[in-house]
Parts: C-alpha cells; sequence; structure tokens
C-alpha cells in the first residue's frame, strides 16, 4: 500500500482565498457588471469586505439615485461569496430568500459591502449584509437565506 493518504480538501488561508479573487481572471458577468472587488475575508467570523463601483449607468430612476435592484444585487453578493468563503471555497449557496431595507440612496461611486454568514447548515444557511458609502454612512441591509450547494453539482 502507497504511503499517499486519500485525497483531503485542501484547506485554504484567508490571504489564499483573497488571492483568488484578487486573480480571477474570468469573474462572473454579474461580478464585472456591479464592479466587484474583493477586500478582506475571514474564514473564523465566515465574513468578507467587498468593494462595488456604482456607475452611472445604474441611476434608472428619476431621482438620480441608484435603482434599488442594484443595491440588491450587491447585497446578495456580499452574502453570497461570505458563504462561498464559510465553505472553504467548496460550495455556492444560491439564494432562496432575501429581504432588504434602505436607509439612504445611493450615488455613483465606491460602495463598500460586507457580507456574513450567521448560521452554516448542512442544508441552509442564513447570511447578513450591509452596504455603506464612500463616507461610511449605510445606505441598506440585507438578511438571507441559501442553500448549501457543492461545487461538484454544477459541473457539466
Amino acid at each position: 500500500m502507497d504511503d499517499v493518504a486519500a485525497a483531503e480538501p485542501v484547506s485554504l488561508t484567508d490571504d489564499a482565498i483573497l488571492q483568488r479573487f484578487l486573480n480571477a481572471k474570468n469573474p462572473p458577468t454579474g461580478s464585472q457588471t456591479l464592479g466587484f472587488r474583493m477586500l478582506s475575508v475571514s474564514q473564523a467570523t465566515k465574513t468578507v469586505e467587498v468593494e462595488f463601483e456604482a456607475r452611472a449607468e445604474f441611476l434608472l430612476n428619476p431621482m438620480k439615485q441608484i435603482q434599488g435592484g442594484y443595491i440588491c444585487a450587491m447585497l446578495d453578493e456580499c452574502m453570497s461569496v461570505a458563504c462561498m468563503v464559510a465553505s472553504g471555497m467548496t460550495a455556492v449557496a444560491p439564494t432562496l430568500e432575501m429581504k432588504t431595507s434602505f436607509f439612504r440612496p445611493g450615488l455613483p461611486g465606491k460602495l463598500r459591502g460586507v457580507g456574513r454568514v450567521a448560521k452554516w447548515g448542512r442544508q441552509v444557511a442564513f447570511t447578513e449584509g450591509e452596504l455603506y458609502d464612500a463616507e461610511g454612512r449605510l445606505l441598506a441591509k440585507a438578511t438571507g437565506t441559501a442553500i448549501p450547494t457543492p461545487f461538484q453539482t454544477y459541473k457539466k
């Protein structure tokens, strides 16, 4: 018998996960549209901090503020990425439901998002997210429920 043990999942450091996001050659189209950039990762707290570049094209209403759907998409991205981190980069977690509260209007420019997993289970994950403007003011908060799904499920 060989001395080689059965292949086990490789444990990634927070920095290794951060570098994966920063060096991704083909990020998802939605992430590109939102101007997504990972800032920090903490597997211990199941938290991520991200940045978005809100463009003028996101101002789809007469008040010249970021349309709420884009704010929701940014919050969903924060929470979804936090799920990937919580899984050790072994799973995604499609959103089953999401509730968003809006506190102030968003304007074009850099926005900071924080996503966290409040509870990670085999069949369900509970998530939270906040979105802040460049001055650090809270724009919106969201909570969500997601279903942890191993990456292999999506491979062809």
